[in-house]
């Protein structure tokens, strides 16, 4: 497993021993391969620690949004499900109507930083053909809207804030989570995301960066126009989809400037030879690594990737992660 002091020295361009890897597997997928998967997770220690002999549930699923059927947040956003093991998706939006803005009032419930906390809590209130009319004519309610998403995330990061200083964790990794892109590009311009939305990233996240804490932001899709942004935010640690982006591009704009935890491509681990895979990984260790560090790797395992390409993914993982030592 990865030490927390190679994470460090990775962020920090300070020549870590090793890259910092790491493999994480879907519900679905423990659902469908049950047994064997778990023998092959055994066959990593490096990668998953040392096996136990505690009985794994591969049944259990501990996010009420990854269940079948349908459950509404605190904000009253209805996620609807298919598949028991995968992330829903929002399909109700509370604020239909522009109007419905004007009598928003934020959960009196403090739910921290779920996943989609600020830019993709403004799409799952409003629905994003709704929210791109509200940023195309600006009118005032989609200001008041941003307002009143960002007034709650501040009072969730003095909470935040104070569980990390009441627990003594001093000086680590915060993490965010928040999908700023799509498949091809930005959803809204840079020049609009500047205006609206860099503000309120650099708001949430000041008071962590003040207080010697190092953000770490998760955000798929076409960023890569704005990864400049984010790190003017305070983000010390991006993690980027490499397909959405690029490996060059990523390298262009990222490296010796901001550590990045790549996001390995999901979309190309169900089809591709174990071959290919190695490929992979190692064209993106040659590309965006360096000695002095700056690169962490994640492969995120659906249920769709074959076992024969999950045990591809960590041996390559675990071959790689020294390709400076």
């Amino acid at each position: 497993m990865t030490s927390s002091q190679d994470l460090i020295k990775a962020m920090k361009f300070d020549h870590p021993e090793y890259i910092p890897v790491s493999v994480s597997i879907l519900p679905a997928a423990w659902i469908r391969h049950r047994e064997a998967l778990d023998a092959l997770v055994a066959e990593h220690p490096l990668l998953f620690g040392e096996p136990t002999s505690e009985r794994r549930d591969y049944d259990a699923v501990h996010t009420a949004t990854y269940h079948y059927g349908e459950h509404v947040d605190a904000w009253g956003c209805v996620w609807s499900n298919l598949k028991t093991g995968m992330e829903a998706i929002v399909t109700g939006h509370p604020l239909p109507a522009r109007a419905d803005v004007r009598t928003l009032t934020a959960p009196e419930q403090d739910i921290g930083f779920p996943h989609g906390f600020m830019y993709l809590r403004l799409q799952d209130l409003r629905g994003f053909e709704e929210l791109m009319i509200d940023f195309a004519e600006e009118p005032p309610e989609l200001q008041m809207l941003i307002d009143t998403v960002l007034a709650y995330n501040l009072r969730q990061a003095e909470l935040r804030l104070a569980g990390l200083r009441a627990r003594g964790e001093i000086g680590t990794i915060v993490s965010f989570g928040d999908d700023l892109g799509m498949q091809q590009r930005l959803p809204i311009s840079p020049k609009q995301w500047r205006r609206y939305l860099e503000p309120c990233y650099a708001a949430i996240y000041r008071p962590f960066c003040d207080a010697g804490y190092h953000v770490y932001m998760h955000t798929d899709g076409h960023i890569i126009e704005i990864i400049p942004d984010l790190v003017e935010t305070g983000v010390s640690v991006i993690n980027p989809q490499v397909r959405a982006n690029g490996l060059e591009h990523l390298a262009r704009t990222c490296k010796g400037t901001v550590c990045v935890d790549l996001d390995l491509d999901r979309q190309l681990f169900p089809f591709a030879t174990p071959q290919q895979i190695d490929d992979h990984i190692r064209e993106a260790v040659e590309i965006l690594g360096a000695p002095e560090g700056g690169l962490w790797l994640k492969a995120e395992i659906g249920e769709d990737v074959p076992l024969v390409n999950v045990a591809a993914i960590c041996d390559a993982m675990e071959a790689y992660r020294g390709f400076f030592s």
